[in-house]
């Protein structure tokens, strides 16, 4: 059975400029020096028999950023596919209100150097930005980068 995550892609509206989307580059020694390919919406995995999508993407995104998801009307974009065979259910809502100052990013342990037997702890992202959806396309990781041709059509349809 493939792995399931949920997550959140928050995007702002600002009159006269392209739509922007938050990524969160990706923590850890080995995306440290990587940019292209290194961000990803902030999410996680869930179990679909023990919670809902949308309860583990607001959770998800507590855990790694340290504050909550704005309280606004999230849709479901869709179910993404890596190569891997993960699955990654994609929120969408205005997060133009959210703050970014006060982030207090998630961590996990890893050994490190490997092989090193010593255990390291290290923030699940260590970077947060509001980005062009083109630049948004270059810098997330292959499998999310439909969720951002998605997110336009979505945006074009709220308009008609």
């Amino acid at each position: 059975m493939p792995t399931s995550s949920a997550g959140i892609l928050l995007y702002r509206l600002e009159e006269g400029a392209p739509p922007e989307v938050l990524i969160a580059h990706m923590g850890g020694p080995f995306w440290a020096r990587k940019d292209a390919g290194a961000w990803s919406i902030p999410k996680g995995e869930y179990d679909p028999d023990e919670e809902g999508a949308l309860d583990a993407a607001l959770r998800e995104f507590r855990e790694e950023l340290g504050v909550a998801a704005p309280d606004a009307d999230y849709a479901e974009l869709g179910t993404f596919a890596y190569s891997s065979g993960k699955r990654v259910t994609v929120f969408v809502a205005d997060g133009s209100a959210l703050a970014l100052d006060g982030l207090a990013f998630g961590e996990f342990e890893m050994q490190w150097p490997p092989r090193s037997g010593r255990v390291q702890s290290f923030p699940e992202v260590d970077q947060v930005e509001w980005v062009r959806m083109d630049a948004a396309r270059e810098r997330l990781v292959k499998g999310q980068r439909p969720a951002i041709d998605a997110l336009e059509r979505h945006l074009a349809d709220a308009q008609h």
